[in-house]
């Protein structure tokens, strides 16, 4: 079982655990230090995911989305 459910788990929570920052930094430099990520913070991380996908590409979302589910 996934330590997170995307549907579930917001992204503020995602955000307080330190291996999940290195994931988004690794394939989002930066990301985790954008001003608007506090905007989202109370978001499933789904749904930001799904927001972020404009910004970043859908490509780099399924691959932290990847990442961020083997953990």
């Amino acid at each position: 079982m996934a330590k997170y459910d995307p549907n579930t788990t917001t992204l503020g929570e995602l955000l307080a655990d330190p291996d999940v920052v290195a994931i988004l930094e690794k394939h989002a430099p930066g990301i985790t230090s954008n001003p608007m990520i506090g905007m989202a913070a109370a978001m499933p991380a789904s749904q930001a995911m799904a927001m972020a996908g404009g910004m970043i590409g859908a490509d780099t979302v399924a691959a932290i989305n990847e990442e961020v589910s083997a953990l």
